[in-house]
């Protein structure tokens, strides 16, 4: 594997629809494919890895694992340890760098023979370059490793650190999980519209642009959410009637309490799988 000045030499662990968009996200950005080496062992997924990116694509960890500066764990939490045993007598002296749900960093360093350990937690949108990830950096973990993680990721969307790892529970309650959270309004929005007459093209069309429009005017307004929904929402008028129909309903405390729950399975997650 040649290196990248920036990145260095990268193996990821799993080549899955997380790792395929790092790894398309950085091959865009100029990074040669031969500073990548993914461990796939499903022999349609390496083949379609092969055929898009021209990737090195090994089914099972080797000795071509020992010249990685970064490690990306992408396989499912509960095939971790599994994964780890054959991988750990090669990559002991890298970056760790997890994109699993749930597994702890003392269990990351304890499998793999390093303490250099960055947890994150990503979401779906990071396959069109529009993610928010949040990040943990282990105490064992350099300012340059710590730039190291931010550019493998930036490709993915947006990033954000967090000073502790239970914090990350939040971020997968809140961002990680919450994609859904919006395809179930844009969901009920369409069935809305498609019953006002609307046909579910048009209503689906009304629904997202409402979504991208809202989101990217939050984004950019230094005001709070609260006080744009209140500009919007005059006293008798329409937007009004909607808004007191979501509070009668208890809708905010219905969405308080569902990240809550999301958080809280989060938690017990990293209990099943995350320990060292």
């Amino acid at each position: 594997m040649n290196a990248t000045p920036t990145l260095g030499r990268t193996a990821f662990i799993g080549g899955g629809n997380m790792a395929s968009a790092v790894i398309g996200g950085l091959l865009r950005a100029g990074a040669p494919a031969e500073a990548f080496v993914v461990v796939e062992p499903w022999a349609e997924q390496a083949a379609r890895l092969r055929q898009q990116f021209g990737l090195t694509v090994l089914d099972a960890a080797g000795p071509a694992l020992s010249g990685a500066d970064t490690v990306v764990w992408a396989v499912k939490p509960q095939l971790f340890t599994e994964a780890a045993a054959p991988c750990a007598p090669f990559i002991g002296s890298a970056l760790q760098i997890s994109v699993m749900a749930g597994i702890r960093s003392e269990a990351i360093a304890r499998a793999s023979g390093s303490a250099q350990v960055v947890r994150c937690m990503p979401n779906t949108p990071a396959l069109i370059g529009q993610g928010m990830t949040g990040l943990h950096a282990s105490a064992a973990v350099s300012a340059a490793q710590r730039q190291r993680a931010e550019a493998l990721l930036a490709p993915t969307g947006r990033l954000l650190w967090v000073d502790a790892e239970r914090d990350l529970d939040a971020v997968t309650a809140l961002s990680g999980s919450g994609p859904a959270y919006f395809f179930y309004l844009i969901e009920a929005m369409v069935q809305a519209g498609t019953e006002l007459g609307l046909s579910p093209a048009q209503a689906r069309t009304l629904a997202e642009g409402t979504a991208a429009g809202a989101a990217a005017l939050s984004a950019q307004s230094e005001d709070s959410p609260e006080l744009l929904r209140q500009r919007v929402t005059s006293k008798g008028g329409t937007t009004h009637a909607a808004i007191s129909t979501m509070e009668a309903a208890g809708m905010k405390a219905t969405v308080v309490a569902a990240v809550h729950a999301a958080a809280r399975r989060a938690a017990e997650l990293g209990d099943e799988f995350g320990r060292a």
